[in-house]
């Protein structure tokens, strides 16, 4: 009886707090992994969304007024709405927009 009380008891006192301990510690690490995660997934989803809100978003040159989604005239005053990407310099044919270097040798 004695030896069986000094084995179950080993038993308790070496094996159980071993596996609590790591249960523990692994539920904190857990927890704290969401609490830094979970926000940082948040901004992630935000920085994402105002940027391509912001792509969407025009200003009029005549009236001031901010305008959401892409119109050719302001729902406002009226006026045309000089498109950034209609007005740009950027060219359909890239060829135009190469520009040829030659090497020379220095001597």
């Amino acid at each position: 009886m004695n030896k069986k009380l000094i084995i179950y008891s080993s038993i308790i006192f070496l094996i159980i707090p071993i596996f609590g301990f790591k249960s523990l510690l692994s539920l904190f690490g857990n927890i704290l992994l969401l609490l830094f995660l979970i926000p940082m997934l948040f901004l992630g989803i935000v920085f994402l969304s105002w940027n391509s809100f912001k792509k969407t978003i025009i200003q009029c040159k005549t009236c001031g007024n901010t305008i959401y989604g892409v119109h050719q005239k302001c729902p406002y005053c009226g006026s045309k709405i000089d498109q950034d990407l209609q007005n740009s310099s950027f060219t359909a044919n890239a060829s135009e927009e190469t520009i040829e270097v030659e090497a020379e040798e220095i001597i």
